[in-house]
């Protein structure tokens, strides 16, 4: 339980107490392919996923096979968590890499929530944080140009990985495909291999391997005007 102690501890401070508990829950681990669906648009699940490595997304389909990536996660995040609270799923969760999942019914969780308020809270502060992001992505498709929804999508990745140690140095693994990137803009493919190539050009990334250095930080920031103040992190990134 690691990757989730991290994640919350990214947001908020548990006593000792509060962490034994969190590392007693009741989980079901299994390993699951890229591109696999943890849960589907329409099921009712009895139990959330926690990501224990790997990458993961929230995505919506049309009737005509056109997807929208709704969120990118990475381990720590539990995707479904609203799940908790809102019986039906109106979205699906799918890995992006082979992943480690760890499934924790609804009931181990509310029995959790229900001995530590303190825990509760941080797990809704979570799915509040979801809805910051959300409305973050929301303005980048709906008034930024592409070269500045890339470079916010990119500073939001690097912080969020840094704050639970998956990051350093403007330096992270970027596992997914520009196709990903560009279900998750709104943007084409072609339009995606662009503005990286442009960023390549002007010195802000390097990306080999699918390993991204940020090699113009602080430019990157100016260009996406980016204030990570709705991610809420105790944790931040230099700059």
């Amino acid at each position: 339980m690691d990757a989730l102690i991290r994640k919350l501890g990214s947001i908020a401070t548990f006593s000792a107490e509060e962490r034994q508990a969190i590392e007693r829950l009741p989980v079901n681990v299994r390993m699951l392919h890229p591109r696999q669906d943890i849960v589907r648009d329409g099921s009712k699940p009895s139990q959330c996923c926690l990501l224990l490595s790997g990458w993961a997304c929230r995505y919506k389909l049309l009737r005509d096979g056109r997807r929208q990536i709704l969120s990118f996660h990475i381990p720590g995040d539990i995707p479904d968590l609203q799940s908790l609270q809102i019986p039906t799923m109106d979205h699906s969760v799918a890995t992006l890499t082979e992943a480690k999942v760890a499934f924790i019914s609804h009931e181990s969780l509310r029995g959790l929530t229900e001995c530590f308020p303190g825990i509760g809270e941080v797990l809704t502060r979570c799915v509040l944080l979801d809805a910051a992001t959300f409305r973050e992505w929301m303005v980048g498709m709906g008034r930024r140009d592409a070269f500045e929804a890339i470079a916010h999508l990119l500073c939001e990745l690097y912080l969020k990985l840094q704050a639970v140690g998956l990051a350093e140095n403007y330096r992270f693994s970027l596992p997914f495909t520009q196709t990903d990137l560009g279900d998750a803009l709104g943007l084409s493919y072609v339009h995606v291999n662009r503005v990286l190539q442009e960023m390549r050009g002007k010195s802000l990334i390097t990306l080999r391997c699918h390993i991204l250095e940020i090699t113009g930080w602080d430019e990157l920031l100016r260009i996406a005007e980016f204030d990570a103040t709705y991610l809420h992190l105790e944790q931040r990134a230099a700059g």
